[in-house]
């Protein structure tokens, strides 16, 4: 009796897990635990990466578009290492069958299982994302990789900790309630969406991924390779783009951005393009709202900051039909405006 195919196989999930369970432990895992004490004692877990200690973010310059991306890159370039490895990973290690049995349905249980599975991993958007991009290349459904991506960062349970101690439980909450409603909604409205003729590639290509061939350890580090190719520079130079441009998208950090839903609606636009490591929407909001900041615009950025950026958007434009990516965006920025007005109306 041949053995060696079922003992090939475990042998590559044990590898993936052991590299998910023990860097997802030493990234995000221990470092949170120990922050969510520093959260409950200090009623803060750092500075605001938009601006520092200032009262605004520093005009367009190489030198803000520098600061921004060292201090960025200091806080997640870990993550996005681990990021690489899972989602190359998931491609070379991990079976095509079981991907397509647990992610790659159209009904709401995948979708489930994608939000699900994000909860523990906690990554940035960035980060994320080529682990989503792992997850479409095996024929995950639009709206499972959809829900895991977003789940990531807005059901966060470290960030909805940290949000407790350092803004109140009432932000928890409100995070909370619209994250859920975001990440599964958003996620079952991406699998309807998918066409009859989508849905037919799609089997074929699993069925072509069935005959792979080859000795696996060798071709997740081709994938690994192609992938940090194709991914990094663009990511880095939009991040650069960003950080120059944060006096553009937030030119006004005081008590002359009410809660008018004018400064809303630019507060949620400005939060879907930027980009942040994670629950670092956190002390950004904290430093807004003593400044004197509304709490509309803040709850404003508290939904649009985490989920997406330019730059994601950008490592995961061949992963999603246009056409979603357009829906995401403006879904999220609709998620921004209504929690903005949510937090008007209860007086946070």
């Amino acid at each position: 009796m041949n053995t060696s195919v079922p003992e090939n196989n475990r042998l590559k999930w044990m590898t993936f897990l052991l590299i998910a369970v023990a860097g997802l432990f030493y990234v995000k895992w221990s470092p949170y635990y120990h922050k969510a004490f520093l959260a409950a004692s200090n009623h803060a877990i750092g500075n605001s990466i938009l601006m520092g200690k200032d009262a605004a973010p520093p005009a367009p310059s190489f030198d803000a578009a520098l600061g921004y991306a060292m201090a960025y890159g200091k806080a997640i370039w870990q993550a996005m290492v681990l990021g690489l490895l899972l989602g190359s990973g998931v491609q070379a290690l991990i079976s095509p069958q079981w991907i397509a049995r647990v992610f790659g349905k159209s009904g709401f249980c995948s979708v489930a299982a994608g939000g699900l599975l994000a909860i523990p991993a906690m990554m940035c958007t960035c980060c994320a994302a080529p682990v989503v991009a792992g997850l479409r290349a095996r024929n995950a459904s639009p709206g499972a990789a959809l829900a895991f991506w977003l789940g990531n960062t807005v059901l966060n349970p470290a960030a909805l900790i940290f949000m407790g101690f350092v803004l109140g439980w009432d932000w928890t909450v409100l995070r909370l309630v619209m994250g859920l409603v975001m990440v599964f909604g958003l996620g079952y409205l991406a699998n309807r969406f998918v066409t009859d003729e989508e849905a037919v590639a799609a089997q074929t290509q699993l069925q072509q991924t069935t005959r792979e061939e080859g000795n696996a350890f060798r071709r997740w580090m081709k994938i690994l390779g192609k992938m940090t190719v194709r991914l990094i520079p663009e990511y880095i130079i939009l991040v650069l783009l960003l950080g120059a441009a944060r006096a553009l998208l937030f030119p006004h950090v005081g008590p002359e951005i009410g809660n008018s839903l004018t400064w809303i609606i630019l507060f949620a636009l400005a939060g879907t393009l930027f980009v942040i490591p994670t629950a670092g929407e956190v002390p950004i909001i904290q430093a807004m709202l003593a400044l004197g900041v509304g709490v509309g615009p803040a709850a404003a950025l508290l939904m649009t900051l985490p989920p997406i950026s330019v730059p994601s958007m950008a490592m995961l434009y061949r992963s999603f039909k246009p056409r979603l990516l357009v829906i995401l965006t403006a879904a999220v920025i609709g998620f921004g405006i209504l929690a903005g007005l949510i937090a008007v109306g209860l007086g946070m």
